[in-house]
């Protein structure tokens, strides 16, 4: 069996990883480091948690021993995607760098331009950095590249997820053509393949395991589920989750990914409500608090890490115990680097996968990538579950809406109904109003009206009253209001008749 004391590493280094307590190297490490002594391009393939981190820190390390750094001409880049991830890879260099006497940068968001611009003015050997934030320090004129002789990028996929590779494809034009390059990844999308045959030398391929494979020491299982209604669904799916980590005897820890950011705030919150210790972690909260956050989570002070895919690949937290699948991936390769989590070392770990049926095109996806069907666990919701306590609380108002809405025509029907039956004379009279087209009269209600009749027509209208004539004098009246021809004609007609 191959020992660190074999590959031919500095002594300072090897003292260094001994007093780690490191002894045997990973396949991936074991393959990796010779050929980066030797100072050729390596493309390295392997899955989350198999040690590609020390694959390319030990040789560096080994390769600056000689040599100074000049003032904003850093030797070595490091690019990784994520925040998270770079502070990582800087804590290795302290490991295993402490007998040396190497100066190191790191250049990620949420740290002051200022403290940064310091450490680059003074010269680096090692520079570890995201893409953008290096990119902001080279276009304010405050770093050079060209003093790079060994440049490694770290979980290049992640970089592809991430729109990264436009910025990796510039800063491969601002090094040295004769630098050397180590590329690592978990999977070779056809993208990562076009750029590592576009900037990488002959480089030497080191794939340890079949791409995009999960770990045997991780036990998989998913929960297929299927709400019982549209309204509670969110609240079902929390309900589920909540009864999976209960019913875990050997839950130590666990983190929970979701697929958005919101759902990992709402998440969190619902589980701190059940008395659960829990917190969040994502891109859009400050880098300090994500990072007492994390090191609450190392250290075991905080039991349950509800994260997004910021917090999926590449992050070195040991004895793991449980991974938490709330959302489906959407991206097949995100669900081999989030169980990655657990299991990690030879341990023993857990994955479990919460899936409602929009999500089951992703399931199959996910049990095509990895070659093999995901065992299905039983719902811990056999029937409806007993509250959705948080969609409960969002339909409150709307409730209460709907309560005011109904009282006051309950109030309305009443009082009509009390109007009816209120005696004849408290009733105001109604004038029946005659003619073609008009409403008529009928039982205290005007016909073709409705309940609602317009205040006008309830007025008593007074009229005159009409003299009485006899019936002489109407015929004597309508005689002398008719014209004489009038009269004439219908003498003639009648005598002709």
């Amino acid at each position: 069996m191959t020992k660190f004391t074999d590959l031919d590493l500095d002594e300072k280094v090897l003292k260094a990883v001994t007093e780690a307590g490191y002894e045997t190297p990973t396949p991936i490490q074991a393959e990796a480091i010779p050929h980066a002594l030797m100072g050729k391009d390596v493309l390295g393939i392997a899955q989350t948690g198999t040690g590609k981190t020390a694959s390319f820190t030990l040789p560096m390390i080994s390769i600056l021993a000689q040599g100074r750094a000049r003032a904003r001409m850093p030797r070595s880049l490091i690019l990784c995607p994520t925040r998270e991830l770079a502070a990582q890879v800087a804590e290795n260099f302290e490991i295993y760098g402490k007998y040396h006497k190497l100066t190191m940068a790191l250049l990620i968001g949420g740290v002051s331009f200022k403290d940064q611009d310091k450490l680059i003015d003074r010269g680096v050997d090692v520079l570890i950095a995201t893409p953008g934030r290096l990119l902001d320090h080279f276009e304010r004129g405050k770093l050079m590249l060209t003093g790079v002789q060994v440049m490694v990028v770290d979980e290049a996929d992640r970089m592809l997820d991430m729109g990264f590779i436009p910025d990796i494809e510039r800063i491969f034009g601002l090094t040295p053509f004769t630098r050397q390059t180590l590329f690592f990844s978990a999977t070779m999308a056809p993208e990562i393949t076009r750029i590592t045959e576009t900037f990488l030398h002959n480089p030497v391929r080191v794939e340890v395991a079949r791409q995009a494979t999960t770990s045997e020491t991780i036990t998989q299982g998913v929960v297929l589920h299927k709400p019982s209604g549209k309204k509670g669904a969110d609240g079902e799916k929390r309900e589920v989750l909540r009864r999976l980590i209960e019913a875990e005897e050997n839950l130590t820890n666990g983190i929970i990914f979701c697929n958005r950011k919101r759902d990992v705030d709402i998440v969190a919150k619902s589980l701190k409500k059940h008395g659960m210790d829990a917190a969040a972690i994502h891109g859009d909260l400050d880098q300090s608090v994500r990072m007492k956050t994390l090191d609450g989570f190392r250290g075991g002070d905080l039991k349950l890490l509800v994260a997004s895919d910021v917090a999926a690949r590449g992050l070195d937290i040991p004895n793991v115990s449980h991974v938490f699948n709330f959302d489906v991936p959407i991206h097949s390769e995100d669900y081999v680097h989030r169980i990655g989590r657990t299991g990690r070392a030879g341990r023993e770990g857990k994955a479990v996968m919460i899936c409602f049926p929009h999500e089951q095109k992703y399931l199959e996806k996910i049990e095509e990538l990895v070659k093999k069907e995901i065992p299905r666990l039983d719902s811990p919701l056999t029937s409806v579950p007993e509250a959705a306590e948080d969609s409960a609380e969002e339909e409150k108002p709307r409730r209460s809406r709907s309560r005011s809405r109904s009282r006051k025509s309950e109030e309305t029907t009443v009082e009509t109904a009390a109007e009816q039956q209120a005696p004849e004379k408290e009733q105001k009279p109604r004038r029946e109003r005659g003619g073609k087209g008009r409403g008529r009269r009928e039982d205290n209600k005007i016909v073709g009206m409705g309940d609602h009749v317009p205040a006008f027509m309830l007025r008593e209208i007074k009229l005159p009253k009409p003299t009485r004539k006899s019936a002489k004098a109407d015929e004597a009246e309508v005689e002398a209001e008719t014209p004489a021809s009038e009269t004439s004609e219908e003498g003639s007609t009648g005598a002709a008749a």
